[in-house]
């Protein structure tokens, strides 16, 4: 099939008209909904990348703590600014860096935890906006495993993490003039693979591994005591975990389920009165290091390592089904991904490269979304038509490369054979599941007024009132 457009201007309207073989009758088809990736190496200085943890400011630009594993064993730290990726190390006292934990206060400045491998210790590092602070937090005994971050209403750090000697789950919250340090549970080996959210009332949530029973328990801060209880316990199953509330404060946990030799990606959910378990993925042994983040409607979404073959993949709930893919393959990758999801929904994770020793960082788009709403509809069609016809003022009113938002056929550039499948997901898509009669003239409102989308014998004529 040959495709081709051609645009003519004048004072009031702008017509892109679209010529399709002549052997196309009814609909136009609309293609499948999709991501499109985008992966780049951000630190390639030395052994870097290990442990890393990934947050999204308000403009939705990436932060990323990690380790720089060779020789130099130090807490390392890197925030695009927009145009570059600007790297630093922030603490470089002995060998630091491990399970890295980052959060964003609410003026975007960053706070971390993480272990300190010389001296076991639980520390903690936080940019005042001018340097960092850094601090131990607990120093008693070989503690500080598996540190998770979060902050409160007032931006105080609250840390969950694995006190080794004892084989105890541990908590420690700032109350603004120091630390409150708990132990949540010491109930055998229990407290590996912390994972920490806090609900709105600034109460903690933990979902943790206990080693003893092979269980996947979860501890809940009710405002006066602890309630703890296990979530799931058939066969080997809590590793890795990673929790997140949702808008009611029900948590959500990914987790890493062995069975024998196999090993599956697996997600438990509390609906307010039970724990819904299901297998996410069991293509393989996947599931190890998961990462959960939830979207504005509560859909869950996972980055996890399908680790028989050492790649990175994602999973995503739409409300019907999962959608699984393979996100990165090029050579041993995904090992310690960290997940987010900016304000469309779509996901960012960092991670590492174990085959050249270097810190990763993917994110996509979906395909069609061109004003990056997490929605394809009638107002991505203006942003369509600039990205075509001036990409670099797309750019810079957007913030996205055109050919990573625009490519909907899957060339991997947007070009005019672009224009036919657009239109299919505007018509027949997420805008109106319905098929589109022929003839057929429907009124759309865009951004720049009325647009009208109609059948002319062998062409389909879209004309935006400017």
């Amino acid at each position: 099939m040959r495709h081709f457009a051609e645009a003519v201007c004048d004072r009031t309207l702008l017509v892109l008209t679209l010529t399709v073989a002549a052997t196309v009758a009814g609909p136009l088809a609309a293609p499948a909904l999709s991501l499109n990736w985008s992966i780049e190496t951000v630190d390639s200085n030395g052994w870097v990348g290990e442990w890393t943890s990934l947050a999204l400011d308000s403009s939705g630009n990436p932060h990323i703590s990690y380790r720089d594993v060779f020789r130099k064993w130090d807490l390392k730290y890197a925030a695009w600014s927009g145009s570059a990726w600007n790297i630093e190390t922030v603490d470089s006292n002995g060998d630091v860096g491990w399970w890295t934990s980052l959060a964003l206060d609410s003026s975007g400045n960053p706070h971390i935890s993480y272990w300190d491998t010389t001296n076991w210790d639980l520390k903690y590092a936080a940019w005042s906006g001018s340097a960092w602070n850094v601090e131990t937090v607990h120093s008693d005994g070989n503690v500080g495993w598996f540190t998770s971050l979060a902050l409160d209403g007032s931006d105080n750090p609250h840390i969950s993490y694995y006190d080794k000697d004892n084989g105890d789950l541990k908590y420690a919250g700032w109350d603004g003039n120091s630390w409150d340090i708990v132990t949540v549970d010491s109930n055998g080996d229990v407290g590996l693979s912390t994972s920490l959210a806090l609900d709105g009332a600034g109460n903690p949530h933990i979902s943790y591994y206990d080693k003893d029973n092979g269980d996947l328990k979860y501890a809940a801060w009710s405002g006066s005591a602890w309630n703890i209880e296990t979530v799931e316990s058939d066969g080997n199953v809590g590793y890795w975990t990673s929790l997140a509330l949702d808008s009611s404060g029900n948590p959500s946990i990914s987790y890493l389920g062995i069975s024998g030799y196999e090993s599956d990606l697996k997600y438990a959910a509390w609906s307010g009165s039970a724990w819904n378990i299901e297998t996410v993925d069991s293509n393989g042994n996947v599931g190890l290091c998961t990462s959960l983040a939830l979207d504005g409607s509560g859909n869950p979404h996972i980055s996890y390592v399908d680790w028989a073959n050492w790649d990175l993949k994602y999973a995503a709930w739409d409300a019907n089904t999962w959608n699984i893919e393979t996100v990165d393959t090029n050579g041993d990758v995904g090992y310690g991904p960290s997940l987010a999801l900016d304000g469309a929904g779509n996901p960012h994770i960092s991670y590492h490269d174990s085959t050249n020793w270097d810190l990763k960082y993917a994110y996509a788009v979906l395909a069609g979304d061109m004003d990056r709403s997490g929605k394809i509809d009638t107002d991505d069609i203006n942003p369509f038509i600039l990205a075509l016809t001036d990409p670099n003022a797309y750019v810079a009113q957007y913030g996205i490369d055109p050919d990573l938002a625009g490519d909907v056929d899957g060339s991997g550039a947007l070009n005019t054979d672009d224009i036919n499948p657009f239109i299919g997901l505007i018509l027949g898509g997420a805008a109106s599941p319905e098929p589109v009669p022929e003839p057929a003239i429907l009124t759309l409102m865009t951004l720049g007024g009325l647009a009208a989308i109609r059948r002319r014998g062998k062409r389909w004529v879209v004309a935006l009132r400017a």
